[in-house]
């Protein structure tokens, strides 16, 4: 793709469902305040990540907040825009890209919705290669670029800019400023150059949250298993396939936390997997055995349509099939894990990927 057109919007958004890994807010909120952006702005420029200048100012853009709430308080364009804005002010350069913070429903759009306000094209990449939950969690924190001066606004105009000492005040700071903006807010952060931009950022990710949308779409019009054509895609593996039973689920310091226990059907009957999340999926256990875990994707797909299926859409009675996948391998490093490995999340054991 070289830009986002309104009939791009429906694939963007499936594929970056999937690979926000049951994060990253709801695909549909996400795809209709990208529709009426674009549809009032016109196409969005997409730029791979190697045609980034160096003389470049790339900003991200995100929602912040537990995806739960953002079902019944819906945020707004020019929330988006505003958060944008603030930050470019204090900054006092003039942005040339938008990019994504990380994969996900609502935040691979709301970077849609910033560069068609703006005017602007936006960066072919993000962050993670997937969604993670706290904001320091990007690539960006291992290549040393800050987090801060970041902004955070809400729908009500609230707005500010934060500068901390580092990327984990950052996130400490910003969250307790979102739950008080009501657990959902929009903000703008680590603005990079073109140089650090291309080092740091995972390239082609939104091209590939627009092919993993049309394999769906396509294998369902085809009769063909849209599940095993992501994985395929993917390079994963089809952990368990099976039916909700239980989902335990709260709002808790700004995260959706909890857990899902599926039971099993076809290969996997008589056997349970029990899915533990805080906005993402961080681990699968099947019968008490962890068999995947955080840096590495997983991710809840409905059965026969292979539609992504979020941590705060997850119910009772849902057939769905869980797959892994890999993580960026920058993931895998001593710096990666430590940053966003089982042990951050309080998870005594080794991460154990896709292979393992």
């Amino acid at each position: 793709m070289r830009e986002i057109t309104e009939r791009d919007l429906s694939d963007v958004a499936r594929g970056a469902a999937i690979l926000g890994t049951g994060g990253g807010g709801d695909p549909y909120i996400g795809r209709l305040l990208a529709l009426a952006a674009v549809r009032e702005h016109g196409p969005v420029p997409l730029v791979p990540l190697s045609e980034v200048p160096d003389d470049a100012v790339v900003l991200p853009v995100a929602m912040m907040g537990a995806p739960t709430v953002m079902v019944e308080k819906l945020p707004s364009a020019e929330q988006v825009g505003l958060a944008a804005r603030t930050l470019a002010g204090y900054l006092g350069k003039e942005l040339t890209h938008i990019a994504c913070a990380e994969a996900g429903g609502v935040n691979s759009l709301i970077p849609v919705v910033a560069a068609a306000q703006l005017g602007l094209p936006l960066v072919d990449a993000d962050g993670m290669g997937r969604a993670f939950p706290e904001l320091q969690m990007v690539l960006p924190t291992l290549y040393g670029i800050r987090a801060t001066p970041m902004s955070i606004a809400d729908e009500k105009g609230n707005r500010g800019v934060l500068d901390t000492v580092d990327n984990h005040w950052a996130e400490r700071l910003a969250r307790s400023a979102t739950i008080d903006m009501g657990c959902s807010a929009m903000i703008s952060n680590y603005a990079m150059s073109g140089p650090q931009a291309r080092e740091s950022l995972v390239p082609g990710t939104l091209s590939l949250c627009a092919e993993l949308g049309a394999l769906v779409r396509t294998a369902r019009a085809e009769h063909a298993d849209p599940v095993a054509a992501v994985v395929a895609r993917l390079g994963g593996r089809r952990l368990f396939t099976g039916k909700v039973v239980d989902v335990e689920r709260r709002t808790m310091t700004g995260f959706a936390r909890g857990e899902a226990r599926l039971s099993g059907m076809d290969g996997d009957a008589g056997a349970e997997l029990v899915l533990r999340f805080q906005n993402e999926h961080l681990v699968a256990e099947r019968d008490g055995v962890v068999r995947a875990s955080v840096p590495d994707l997983l991710c809840t797909l409905e059965r026969e349509s292979g539609e992504a299926v979020t941590t705060e859409g997850l119910r009772y009675g849902q057939r769905v099939a869980v797959i892994a996948a890999p993580s960026d391998p920058r993931w895998h490093s001593p710096e990666g894990l430590a940053l966003a490995g089982p042990r951050y999340f309080g998870y005594d054991i080794d991460p154990i990927g896709v292979a393992g």
